[in-house]
């Protein structure tokens, strides 16, 4: 499987990317993962952007605070659905500052929200690729996640 992660924002805590990177690469065992870090704009300029870096083919999930809480199983069973159905990339969005477009919104197949909780950009971005790591052992059936 493939996933896309497409973010706006900034990389500005060295700390934070390199772990991000760590998990990156743990998580490079199971798919390939590429990062698209869109530079902040309006909402409609990053919407066209984040919009124009997919296709029809992606199963395209957006995070928002709105979206259906999940915990880890259920992300993990997210994913064993979408490697069932043969899902050609996977892409998750974080949006920016202010949210993401009415577009955006449109094409997303599900809406997610992983926490009711504000958190920095960055701080999503360690958050979102550590758990699909995490889904992906429990998949699986390996020791990273307890119980």
């Amino acid at each position: 499987m493939k996933i896309l992660i497409i973010t706006v924002g900034r990389k500005n805590n060295p700390g934070l990317s390199e772990e991000i990177a760590d998990f990156s690469g743990r998580l490079s065992h199971y798919a390939d993962i590429e990062w698209k870090i869109l530079p902040p704009s309006d909402v409609e300029k990053e919407g066209e952007a984040i919009v124009g870096a997919t296709n029809e083919r992606d199963y395209v999930t957006l995070l928002d605070e709105k979206g259906k809480t999940i915990d880890s199983p259920g992300l993990a069973t997210f994913i064993q659905k979408r490697l069932n159905e043969a899902t050609h990339r996977l892409v998750f969005v974080i949006g920016g500052a202010y949210g993401v477009s009415q577009k955006v919104r449109d094409m997303a197949r599900t809406t997610i929200s992983l926490s009711a909780l504000t958190f920095p950009h960055q701080i999503v971005r360690l958050i979102l690729i550590e758990q699909i790591y995490r889904a992906f052992t429990i998949v699986r059936g390996e020791k990273y996640h307890h119980s």
